[in-house]
């Protein structure tokens, strides 16, 4: 008989076959939410408790295994079966062992459809306060970096072309403020997972006298989900953060390939800390910037779980769909990928050279005060379009003839527009870099300012995260004490 064995096995009168069970069950994946899944409990019963649906005495005995139970898993104790199908169970079942039938009363008022929600979203929590913190340590790590090296000049490039001079403190502060937008995503999510589904049942809500509010207060939410069909059945939240760490991953994506750019060869404005790079097997010169490739490499793999996820929830019905047990291996494994990349990228970061002569160099070859020539003939009054047409013929005429701007005599530059020969024109990288001080600009007091504000706001974030650690942690120590229910 099935019962014995399945604690929903009432119906059925043989039991599943060993690969449905192989199949159907979540354990080896969704134990991970076994710390969420059992204070989420202990919210429930207090709250069974304290509106008389179970007594006080029954739901002291339930506290305290559970209690019991995540000190085993805590201590690597627990006796995980595939057998138990799924987290929620598994506590249940090792609940029943320590205190009897009474454990049976734990589910009374609630289903396993609120239960994984609420488990899925406190865990979710904790991943966006980790990953927030992440990123506020690689964007400084990118601060640290370009505050340093605030004097150096580098090539600004579009269509990967030689095309303006611009700070290095200024490239690298636009992955500082991609980064900060990637910040805020987190962040206003966290307010929307912040939301309790417990008391919606299993989709039409509970026959007791329950108090939601109550609950979502004793795990330190914002409040709790209106609708129980929605609060069972939709995964968005998950949806948003993969959305979320795709975004991230994109970007970090796009700085890793440039490191890897600029570390090779034919760029030569970095190199990589010997810790952050690897060499070849055959050949004994290579320095190979392999964990810049995987940064870059391991973007498809979570972008491919955000479209899994997608897939999966695109058809289903309302409500609850055995499928949406797949909205957590992709989320889990998206969140393991990002929290380790976050964690290498900042020494990685801290620990380049910068190759100034290089790059300094490199900022005014390739005609790149080209523009600044035409726009010093427009303040001069003449048309953008004759200015960029006359520049344009200039440098066609240096190419062929294998000179650069500075080779070239005030007669010479008259051939091209006799303004030329008149005004003054930009010699250097730094004359371009400095001709655009306003905001958002490469001019150095602009960009030193920017690095500061971006440093404020960075601080701000800590903040946010501190300040939501310690609501949780005080929440969970309540409910871990010996005084509740």
């Amino acid at each position: 008989m099935n019962g014995p064995s399945k604690l929903w096995g009432g119906r059925f009168q043989k039991p599943t076959h060993e690969l449905v069970d192989q199949l159907n069950a979540s354990l080896p994946f969704d134990r991970r939410l076994a710390r969420h899944d059992i204070l989420g409990s202990l919210a429930h019963v207090t709250m069974l408790a304290r509106q008389g649906i179970v007594s006080r005495e029954d739901a002291r005995a339930i506290a305290h295994g559970l209690r019991a139970i995540l000190r085993e898993i805590e201590e690597e104790r627990f006796d995980f079966r595939l057998a138990d199908e799924d987290i929620h169970l598994s506590v249940e079942r090792r609940l029943r062992e320590l205190i009897g039938p009474t454990a049976g009363r734990l589910h009374t008022a609630r289903s396993r459809n609120d239960q994984v929600a609420l488990d899925f979203r406190l865990w979710m929590r904790d991943a966006i306060l980790e990953l927030a913190e992440g990123i506020v340590e690689a964007a400084q790590a990118l601060l640290d970096l370009a505050e340093a090296h605030q004097d150096v000049v580098m090539p600004g490039y579009t269509h990967l072309q030689r095309a303006q001079p611009v700070l290095l403190a200024h490239h690298l502060h636009a992955y500082v403020a991609m980064l900060e937008r990637d910040l805020a995503r987190l962040q206003e999510l966290y307010g929307r997972v912040n939301r309790s589904p417990l008391g919606a049942g299993a989709l039409a809500g509970v026959p007791y006298p329950i108090d939601r509010e109550f609950v979502a207060g004793l795990l330190a939410m914002d409040g709790i989900l209106e609708n129980s069909i929605d609060a069972v059945s939709d995964r968005d939240f998950a949806l948003e953060f993969l959305a979320d760490l795709s975004i991230l991953m994109a970007h970090l994506s796009r700085l890793a390939e440039e490191l890897v750019l600029w570390s090779s060869s034919e760029f030569g404005f970095i190199e990589f800390d010997d810790a952050f790079a690897t060499g070849s097997s055959i050949m004994p010169q290579k320095k190979n910037p392999d964990v810049a490739e995987l940064l870059r490499g391991k973007s498809g793999r979570v972008f491919g779980h955000l479209i899994g996820l997608l897939t999966v929830l695109k058809g289903l019905p309302l409500a609850y769909n055995k499928d949406l047990q797949e909205d957590k291996e992709g989320v889990f494994d998206a969140f393991d990928t990002v929290a380790l990349l976050l964690r290498v990228l900042p020494p990685m970061v801290r620990t380049l050279r910068i190759d100034r002569a290089h790059l300094a160099a490199a900022a005014e070859a390739s005609f790149t005060l080209a523009t600044d020539i035409a726009d010093a003939l427009v303040r001069a009054g003449v048309p953008f379009r004759e200015a960029h047409e006359a520049v344009g013929r200039l440098v066609a005429s240096c190419i062929a003839k294998g000179k650069t701007f500075a080779d070239l005599e005030r007669a010479e530059l008259a051939r091209f527009h006799p303004a030329l020969a008149t005004i003054e024109l930009p010699r250097t990288a730094w004359d371009a870099v400095r001709a655009r001080e306003h905001p958002g600009g490469t001019g150095p007091m602009h960009v030193g300012r920017a690095l500061s504000a971006s440093r404020g706001r960075l601080s701000g974030a800590r903040e946010w995260i501190g300040e939501r650690r310690r609501a949780i942690d005080a929440a969970f120590a309540r409910l871990l004490s010996e005084e509740l229910p």
